[in-house]
């Protein structure tokens, strides 16, 4: 087969790499793919947004299936767009996936169906929203409905944050458009989870669950990024809540959009936390979550292509998916002022004095002279290991990173350590 992969950062790295250990696969391109998928597959000079461009390199080349990595295709409608020439995608519709595209859509839902989720409301109107924030309790959580690249959730401590966060969103328009609506709710407390899973519309088969950090710095301090790292399996979320989660938020929520009239086919990423009444949805993903991939697919030890075709035929129930016992441990290493403003452009040194149980996926890198390697993005790499524990998987980890160089570099010191206490 000959696979397309679409999208350009370490997720895509993850899915490719995972991708070529099939016995399936003859060759793979991702679009536009970075420095890391380029030993791997053929990178397209295409933007992972320009779907007719897509589907035009997917017709030229023979692409048998096509796997997408990132939100902005999906939101676009590029499952559509290919469903409807006849080339196979991974992924739900444009419809289906405004689980993640619309927080106010997948709140809806959640409440007409009882699925848990905490109380809130949407508003559309900075004065309305600004006169109900008012009479919230702190710390309250200010959400842009629509796609913000990670971002556009703020957990504020205080009645000022709260007010400038809704300001921002809503007046000085820092998300754009997916400011214009936003969602006001309340704060739970508890441990988060993320737990995924492959579906075909019918059948619903969870993913090993994995953690993330979305703060910038250590003690989960300053403001939130696109994710500072993972791991997995976290030793708080065992089997028993594999299977509530599943039974009570997942297949019901793949069922209530079936009743909507909009079967969802792919990977339902459902962000939990575990609040003293039980597990309640955070936010839904449309797609693989980033950087949960990073930790989860070295995990997988099933076929990764059958998985994906038995999605997209509708027989995911003919499936078994096996899983390691294994631990992974992932650490980001981004730009310096990431999340915020940052340069790029300084050569990375020392990721060929990495040990061999390392893998790193490429994020925001790009070719230099030569063979360097080159800083490109604000997440710049996932630095990844795995071990019986999850003290032997981070060990390895945090004894390598630090052969990592490149001007600025940061990342946080805390990843899994709660783990280990």
């Amino acid at each position: 087969m000959k696979v397309l992969i679409i999208g350009g950062g370490a997720r895509e790295h993850a899915l490719a790499w995972k991708i070529a250990q099939s016995h399936k696969v003859k060759r793979i391109y991702a679009a536009p793919g970075n420095t890391g998928t380029a030993a791997i597959a053929h990178n397209l000079d295409i933007p992972h947004n320009d779907i007719e461009a897509l589907a035009k390199a997917a017709k030229g080349t023979g692409i048998d299936l096509t796997i997408v990595g990132t939100e902005t295709p999906l939101a676009d409608g590029i499952v559509d767009y290919f469903g409807h020439r006849g080339l196979s995608i991974f992924g739900p519709t444009k419809a289906a996936a405004r689980l993640e595209l619309s927080k106010v859509f997948s709140k809806d839902l959640m409440q007409k169906y009882g699925i848990p989720c905490p109380k809130g409301m949407a508003f559309s109107n900075y004065s309305e929203a600004r006169k109900y924030l008012e009479y919230q309790p702190v710390p309250v959580v200010i959400k842009a409905d629509g796609l913000a690249a990670g971002k556009g959730v703020t957990v504020a401590n205080s009645k000022e944050e709260a007010l400038r966060a809704l300001s921002d969103a809503m007046e000085a328009k820092i998300f754009g458009s997916a400011g214009d609506t936003v969602v006001i709710e309340e704060c739970l407390t508890g441990k988060e989870v993320s737990l995924l899973a492959f579906t075909d519309g019918k059948t619903v088969i969870p993913i090993v669950p994995a953690c993330d950090y979305k703060r910038v710095y250590d003690d989960d301090q300053g403001p939130n990024t696109g994710g500072m790292g993972s791991y997995s399996p976290p030793g708080f979320f065992d089997d028993r809540l594999i299977k509530q989660v599943t039974e009570t938020i997942i297949k019901p929520t793949v069922a209530a959009m079936a009743k909507e009239g909009t079967v969802y086919k792919g990977v339902l990423y459902t962000g939990l936390m575990l609040a003293s009444e039980g597990p309640k949805v955070l936010e839904f993903n449309a797609r693989f979550g980033d950087p949960e991939t990073q930790v989860i697919l070295p995990r997988l030890k099933t076929d990764i292509v059958d998985i994906f075709l038995a999605v997209v035929n509708g027989k995911l129930d003919e499936v078994s998916i096996k899983w390691s016992n294994d631990a992974c441990v992932g650490v980001v290493m981004a730009s310096g002022g990431y999340p915020g403003s940052y340069k790029t452009g300084f050569p990375i040194k020392g990721l060929d004095k990495l040990d061999k149980n390392i893998t790193v996926f490429h994020a925001g890198t790009k070719p230099g002279d030569g063979s360097q390697i080159r800083t490109g993005g604000g997440r710049v790499l996932t630095v990844t290991a795995t071990g019986e524990t999850i003290a032997e998987a981070r060990n390895k980890v945090y004894e390598n990173i630090t052969r990592i160089q490149f001007e600025g570099c940061y990342y946080r010191k805390d990843i899994a350590a709660r783990e280990i206490k």
